[in-house]
């Protein structure tokens, strides 16, 4: 009988190292964490441009660590400050253009994303976003302003220690080439999909090329069932609030090509570790599978009906859901705090496999 007991408490003990070890830090020797991209990762830097695209107000950040609003475009945080903090960084990735960064909030990584930003420069246009050579171009001021700092040959290594996460492209298609009738007069989808992604390896170059080693390129979510999308084609329509599955097929025919183009980068550029990230299939499963994450709603957001409601129409005095961890979508086009943690342990393998083959 007790060695029956002890082979029982024998296997506990190793069932809890096993489900332990999963959630295991990486051995990681990354320094600091850049983001580029749009609203999926902007930390608050619109909170500082002459942009309608913001979000540092309520109901926005009301589950933010102090219910403060940030400018981040959902209730509480982000998968990126998820990633600093289990890294062992710090806790949140702050925005580079917050005047009060300290050398230490520089050090260890800032956000350069702009919600409603694309690679497409007209996108960007659209609301006043950031560009995407324009965050660069900030990137290299940052760049220089560490120099002065603490010199070049610690800026160098600071860099080459660091890792830099790129998400963005869903404007370009939501709000540029399906909204606007410009570039979809000029381009075929097919051939448009090819410009961004032109422009896209272009920008992770350029990315390569200031001192940066470690890259993670992130793909695009299903499009098709973000609930301002599937709202404006249910009006225009007779869907019935289900997924646009024609756009959703846009975002994974890119999602191709990009994990494709990622893939031969990493081969032209040696002593380099550039990972595409797949977010279509888990975001895809949240939809399909609601009730495996915890989720009850996914066909529109927790702030107001839910189907409209974004930035400004998402504001103080717009009613809320009572609990926004039932929901997939906070406002009619971005993920909960919820979503985006559960995204983020959904990604913890291919995190520890990406942040194991740093190239320092």
């Amino acid at each position: 009988m007790q060695l029956i007991l002890l082979l029982h408490v024998v296997l506990l003990l190793f069932s809890y190292s096993t489900a332990a070890g999963a959630w295991r830090r990486p051995r990681s020797n990354t320094s600091a964490i850049f983001v580029f991209g749009d609203s999926s990762v902007d930390s608050g830097n619109n909170d500082f441009l002459p942009t309608v695209g913001k979000s540092n107000f309520p109901p926005y950040g009301q589950d933010f660590p102090g219910h403060v609003p940030t400018g981040r475009f959902t209730n509480g945080r982000l998968v990126t400050d998820y990633i600093v903090s289990y890294l062992g960084i710090k806790e949140f990735v702050p925005p580079y253009l917050d005047p009060t960064l300290t050398i230490d909030d520089l050090k260890t990584g800032v956000c350069f994303a702009s919600a409603g930003t694309g690679f497409d420069p007209l996108t960007s246009k659209i609301i006043g976003a950031i560009p995407m050579e324009k965050q660069l171009d900030n990137f290299r001021e940052y760049k220089l302003k560490m120099e002065s700092y603490i010199g070049k040959v610690r800026t160098q290594d600071l860099l080459r220690k660091s890792t830099v996460v790129i998400s963005a492209g869903t404007n370009d298609f939501i709000e540029n080439y399906f909204l606007i009738p410009i570039q979809n007069k000029t381009y075929t989808i097919s051939a448009y999909e090819s410009l961004l992604l032109q422009l896209e390896m272009q920008f992770i170059q350029e990315i390569l090329d200031l001192g940066i080693r470690n890259i993670a390129v992130v793909g695009l979510l299903p499009m098709g069932c973000v609930p301002a999308v599937i709202n404006l084609d249910s009006v225009e329509s007779s869907n019935n609030c289900s997924c646009l599955e024609q756009l959703s097929a846009v975002a994974q025919d890119y999602n191709r090509q990009l994990q494709a183009k990622t893939l031969a980068l990493q081969g032209d550029n040696h002593r380099t570790n550039i990972a595409y990230i797949d977010i279509y299939k888990i975001v895809d499963d949240f939809i399909k599978r609601p009730q495996f994450y915890g989720f009850e709603v996914v066909d529109r957001g927790c702030c107001g009906s839910g189907v409209v409601e974004i930035s400004i129409l998402c504001n103080i005095e717009t009613p809320v859901c009572n609990d926004a961890s039932k929901y997939v979508f906070w406002d009619s086009v971005h993920p909960t705090e919820a979503a985006y943690y559960k995204l983020f342990q959904s990604l913890i393998p291919v995190l520890n496999q990406f942040f194991s083959n740093l190239v320092i």
